[in-house]
């Protein structure tokens, strides 16, 4: 059986061939664990998902947190707001951060993509910079530490990833290592110290995954670390 991936979702008003607002996720995440061997269930932002989320974790192989919008500063402990900041949503941080934090307690394997990984770093006590130049629409080198689980799942220490964001990792979370940089020191990678596969890239490796074998074998490893658990 394909094991069970949890995706959260996001909001929107309006999409192709719909006349209500919708909730989705984008469709490279989940051909991505389609093509690893995973069964991607999109989880929406709504309370009545929120409430009782150990329970219906329990019942998945693994979880990916997604790319979206900014986090709320708030959420971090920040009093002074930075003007770029952008789409904060109660409803998204409120299915992210207890998806984040009830994985890692429940030691599910978990992929976490762009606002994923800053989600991933605000649920374990850890802070963002609000804004950065020059991390949108860029493919750029990240290197990896040797022997990190995102290292081992690529198979090399040097890939090239798609940028699409303007925050970044300030503060690292509690049990987090960091296991990736850019070449100008912003934080690319991190992963928990002595659990479970739980990793969080900054970069988009959904983007180019179909055509990008070091993206894909990122999915891959996720989705392998997610079927030893349905075993």
């Amino acid at each position: 059986m394909r094991p069970l991936i949890a995706l959260t979702s996001r909001k929107s008003a309006a999409a192709d061939s719909w006349r209500v607002p919708v909730i989705a996720v984008g469709r490279p995440y989940l051909e991505a664990i389609a093509r690893a061997g995973g069964q991607p269930v999109v989880l929406p932002p709504l309370d009545a998902t929120v409430d009782g989320i150990g329970a219906t974790l329990s019942r998945f192989d693994g979880v990916c947190l997604p790319g979206g919008p900014d986090v709320d500063p708030h959420e971090y402990g920040a009093t002074d707001i930075h003007d770029q900041v952008r789409g904060v949503d109660a409803d998204h941080d409120a299915l992210d951060l207890a998806v984040a934090r009830t994985a890692v307690e429940l030691g599910l394997p978990l992929l976490a993509i762009c606002r994923g990984h800053q989600v991933l770093n605000v649920a374990l006590g850890g802070t963002l910079v609000q804004h950065i130049d020059d991390h949108r629409h860029v493919h750029h080198a990240v290197t990896l530490a040797p022997g990190s689980l995102v290292a081992a799942a690529v198979g090399h220490t040097t890939p090239v990833g798609h940028s699409m964001h303007h925050q970044a990792i300030d503060r690292v979370g509690e049990g987090l290592a960091v296991t990736g940089r850019a070449d100008d020191g912003t934080i690319e990678a991190v992963e928990l110290s002595g659990g479970a596969w739980v990793v969080g890239v900054q970069w988009h490796p959904e983007d180019t995954a179909a055509d990008d074998p070091d993206q894909q074998r990122l999915f891959d490893a996720f989705v392998r670390a997610s079927r030893a658990v349905r075993r």
